[in-house]
């Protein structure tokens, strides 16, 4: 039997709608505060509250996507979703100059892609899960999670590399090469508060760009010119959402039944799944149990989300740039698509029956092979990295890891000694404190960010191993945490409200983004292993809270 398993057909239909979405999504959030600093030179703080907020806004708004939905219809406010976000990445994607226009248009953006996802995401999951109210299908909820999840993550996983494409693309047409180091410092020699170290820097980034005339016009043909890049790679999101349309539209009679608001789908939605009746009692116990679960994720987003943040500020200040030897492989995409084909081609061939089976997929592991060892050799011996490229590992660790953990937990269950969801979640923040673990002691003897901007640039750059092995440590949390939390909603929400607390799960996690603001604003004084273990101890902090409620919240959901 396939690792897929016999789930319902409209399961793929909804993770690649969803999987086009956030291959957009995640494009944007790639390179979002590398864009606010580079184009309007936000500080580490100021841009860290633009990130929080919108992120807080992206998880907060399907709560009142949810409470629409419950009323008017699931398939409706997600098809309302596509368009709004449309509308907002368009806006985004406008190479505007002229500081007040510009920033207002940023915003308005912002605004509409955050209701957009509102309308579209919690609601798309709920979908999801309701075909698993179907008592053939209840048994495979959590593996059907852990699917749509990997699907998710296959376009995020991608999305760093279109990002860096797009904006090196357009760069090189600018007459610029890209480098992470001059936008700062471009900013600070027209602000007037560079240092003299810092001038010296910025002498030799000009002279490395083969650029001549003065600097002042260097400073701002390069911010020009990689803002507009920026700008340019945020497009990519407009024509990802009209793939994910076309697949919600064409596929939308293999998941419609699971759409209980929809008029034409009703009676077969009520003859399909066997609605659970709750007491007022047990209704309330649920809804408690579950907003116990959601005030404990909100410290592992928090912790969770400083991907695109204080990670990525930590790549590019901190982080080598340039990759000699074995290590090359990792940042290169065509080898990763590689790993995970070969990967995946050697479980299916264990899992084939068939001689059939067996042969298709042994040579797909054998090409994926061949191509990723004339990749190696091919590539060349010293290759430069983006910042951003960094966030290609979690989700590629997702995808690879997804088996694994499917396998572990399918195998559990059948002893009957699978682990409950909330058990899960506080697993995964012990997990998640030992990814940061990694970060305290690499970030060992560095400078601090103010004393970085006072200086240019870092004295030491340290091996890009400790930030790969933080996102492997962190996806493992990940995948004990989030497609479980999901999974554990969409089963012990009560039947009226689960609109309301799939948006609840997301509400939670938008408070949790809008606290990654504020490590970016101890992101300068501190050291940077302080800033790293103050999340750690968040992290162990909830994994003792959810542990000490454990009893409390498992009777509840019985």
């Amino acid at each position: 039997m396939s690792i897929l398993g016999n789930h319902p057909k409209g399961l793929y239909a909804l993770a690649l709608a969803n999987t086009g979405e956030r291959f957009g999504y995640y494009t944007m959030i790639a390179i979002f505060v590398l864009y606010l600093q580079a184009k309007y030179g936000f500080s580490e703080g100021y841009a860290s509250t633009v990130y929080g907020g919108f992120l807080a806004a992206v998880y907060f708004m399907p709560l009142i996507g949810g409470i629409l939905a419950d009323r008017f219809g699931y398939g409706k406010m997600i098809s309302y979703g596509f368009a709004i976000m449309f509308a907002g990445y368009l806006c985004l994607s406008l190479p505007l100059h002229g500081g007040t226009f510009s920033l207002a248009v940023m915003f308005a953006a912002l605004f509409l892609i955050a209701m957009g996802t509102g309308l579209f995401k919690g609601n798309l999951q709920v979908l999801m899960g309701n075909l698993y109210d179907e008592p053939r299908y209840s048994s495979m909820r959590d593996t059907a999670f852990s699917i749509f999840y990997m699907a998710i993550n296959l376009g995020a996983f991608f999305a760093p590399s279109a990002a860096n494409a797009v904006t090196d693309y357009f760069l090189t047409k600018k007459g610029f090469v890209y480098d992470s180091s001059i936008p700062a410092l471009a900013h600070q020699y027209l602000d007037g508060t560079i240092t003299e170290q810092g001038m010296n820097v910025l002498n030799g980034l000009k002279e490395a760009q083969q650029q001549t005339g003065d600097m002042a016009t260097f400073c701002n043909s390069y911010i020009t010119a990689v803002s507009d890049s920026y700008s340019y790679s945020f497009a990519v999101a407009c024509l990802s959402l009209i793939v994910s349309v076309l697949i919600y539209r064409i596929f939308r009679k293999t998941y419609i039944h699971a759409d209980c608001r929809t008029a034409a789908s009703a009676d077969k939605g009520r003859k399909a799944a066997v609605v659970e009746e709750l007491t007022p009692e047990q209704t309330r116990k649920r809804i408690v149990a579950l907003l116990l679960v959601f005030a404990i994720v909100i410290f592992f987003w928090m912790a969770f989300h400083q991907n695109g943040l204080t990670m990525t500020l930590f790549a590019r200040d901190y982080t080598a740039h340039l990759i000699t030897g074995d290590g090359r492989m990792w940042f290169d995409t065509l080898t990763l698509t590689c790993a995970i084909l070969f990967i995946y081609s050697l479980i299916f061939m264990a899992r084939s029956s068939g001689m059939r089976g067996k042969t298709i997929s042994a040579s797909v592991a054998v090409v994926s092979l061949a191509v990723a060892i004339y990749r190696y050799f091919s590539m060349e011996s010293v290759i430069a990295i983006n910042p951003s490229i960094f966030q290609q590992f979690n989700p590629f660790f997702v995808i690879v890891l997804t088996p694994l953990s499917v396998w572990i937990f399918s195998t559990l269950a059948k002893r009957g000694k699978e682990p409950s969801a909330p058990r899960k979640i506080g697993y995964g923040m012990i997990v998640a404190a030992a990814a940061f673990m990694i970060l305290v002691i690499g970030s060992a003897g560095l400078m601090t960010p103010n004393e970085l901007k006072a200086a240019g640039v870092s004295d030491r750059l340290v091996s890009p191993d400790w930030l790969i092995y933080t996102y492997l440590s962190l996806t493992f949390a990940e995948l004990l945490l989030s497609p479980m939390g999901i999974s554990f909603v969409s089963k012990v929400a009560p039947p009226r409200y689960k609109g309301a607390m799939m948006g609840c799960w997301f509400a939670a996690t938008a408070i949790g983004n809008y606290l990654v603001s504020v490590v970016g604003y101890l992101w300068g004084p501190l050291p940077l292993w302080c800033v790293w273990g103050l999340l750690m101890a968040c992290c162990l902090l909830s994994a003792a809270i959810i542990f000490s409620l454990m009893k409390r919240i498992e009777a509840a959901t019985k």
